[in-house]
């Protein structure tokens, strides 16, 4: 069957921000060489002037995309987060448009657990103090504040893929592992439920942070809360940086209430690595301080190339969004030998009547049809046993709340 949508060759990604190579590698695999790659983020009239010409879009957490950029993108079919958040999207913007966004949320969960399970070990050691006052020349030989990680109690906050293979990591070291989550969760191992943030902060000795940025979770770990936590205790936040409030931390870390911290996300961060730093935590010798590199591994970093870039090429090929993040989902088989066209809509009724009614006036075969909706947008996909499936698009364009339409092949 001739092809009737654009020539993979001319279908164009752009991928920002040093997404590592492994994506362009899974892109040429199955045809698509249009690729521009790009080191650093983009935003203004730089981003504006590559989504011009961009079908798809990779980015991580840095390039924002608002609805006016979003608005301006004539031809962007679906965005890729390579990385786990995709706070720097507007999502209801994009689905609006049409536009599914994919993202890689549990492709780098080893590399977070294995970095925060190092910061438990150097915190119970008090080895950031010890570390910075070696640097300046001190030589703070003892015991004093330096504990083992056997024995003591790990209090995780978020018990999904990254607390939950944490839990496990630090069992292997004789932790005795309680968790926290709104959902009900089946423990791993020998850890144990909480039946509340305020009972876990009771008995904790660290506390890790494992959470989605929400407005529940929003200044989660605030005055009273660190307050509630046991004197020496330990902080670590690996998830967003807005749950954590930093000048209570601060205070609290300078007062002698807890033993240390060990931050990777904050507030507000560099918006890239030429710009400054600022943080009250900087002044603090018990505080490691990383920059947003919890899932900053190689492996990690290809595990989500790989991840996202298939995901994207599904969307491209057949239409399929599982796992995308603001869209309706739809896993979809393959239908070569039939012609199958895609209708985004808003989600209203008479929409799917109007689509059928084209069909039926034009005596055309329906073979298979998926419909899923999602707040305000619905997704239709269709296989059709039609000769020519482009004298349909003009109508099917014509259906009223249609967003956008597109024939596949």
């Amino acid at each position: 069957m001739k092809a009737l949508s654009l020539s993979k060759e001319k279908i164009r990604f752009v991928l920002l921000e040093g997404i590592h190579a492994a994506a362009a590698e899974v892109l040429a695999a199955h045809g698509y060489s249009n690729v521009v790659s790009a080191p650093a983020a983009a935003n203004g009239r730089d981003l504006r002037r590559l989504l011009a010409g961009a079908h798809f879009l990779g980015i991580r957490s840095r390039t924002q995309l608002g609805a006016d950029a979003l608005g301006s993108a004539r031809r962007l079919t679906a965005i890729g987060c390579f990385c786990i958040g995709t706070n720097q999207v507007d999502l209801e913007a994009a689905a609006q448009l049409g536009i599914p966004v994919f993202n890689a949320p549990f492709s780098n969960t080893r590399s977070v657990a294995e970095l925060v399970l190092a910061e438990i070990i150097m915190l119970l050691r008090g080895i950031p103090a010890k570390n910075a006052a070696a640097h300046r020349g001190q030589w703070l030989k003892g015991a004093t504040g330096a504990v083992e990680a056997r024995g003591k109690v790990l209090g995780i906050v978020g018990y999904g893929h990254i607390g939950s293979q944490l839990g496990v990591l630090a069992e292997g070291l004789g932790m005795r592992v309680r968790y926290y989550d709104v959902v009900p969760k089946l423990p791993l191992g020998n850890a144990q439920p909480c039946p509340s943030l305020e009972a876990l902060l009771d008995v904790a000795d660290v506390v890790s942070l494992h959470v989605p940025e929400t407005p529940e979770t929003r200044g989660m770990i605030d005055a009273p809360a660190i307050a509630r936590m046991r004197d020496g205790a330990c902080l670590i936040n690996a998830s967003r940086g807005h749950v954590v409030v930093i000048e209570a931390l601060a205070e609290a870390l300078a007062a002698g209430k807890l033993g240390g911290a060990a931050v990777d996300v904050f507030p507000h961060e560099p918006e890239s690595n030429d710009a400054p730093f600022t943080s009250p935590l900087c002044a603090l010798d018990n505080v490691l301080l990383t920059p947003h590199i919890g899932g900053s591994t190689q492996e990690a970093q290809r595990n989500i190339a790989e991840e996202v870039a298939t995901k994207l090429i599904r969307y491209s090929d057949n239409g399929s969004t599982v796992s995308a993040v603001n869209f309706p989902e739809v896993s979809l088989p393959d239908a070569r030998g039939r012609h199958r066209l895609l209708h985004v809509h808003r989600n209203e009724p008479g929409v799917l009547r109007e689509i059928n009614q084209v069909f039926a006036d034009s005596g055309v075969n329906v073979a298979a049809q998926y419909l899923q909706t999602r707040g305000p947008v619905g997704y239709v996909v269709m296989d059709l046993e039609v000769a020519r499936p482009q004298a349909l698009m003009a109508r099917l364009r014509a259906v009223h709340g249609t967003i956008r339409t597109r024939i596949l092949y």
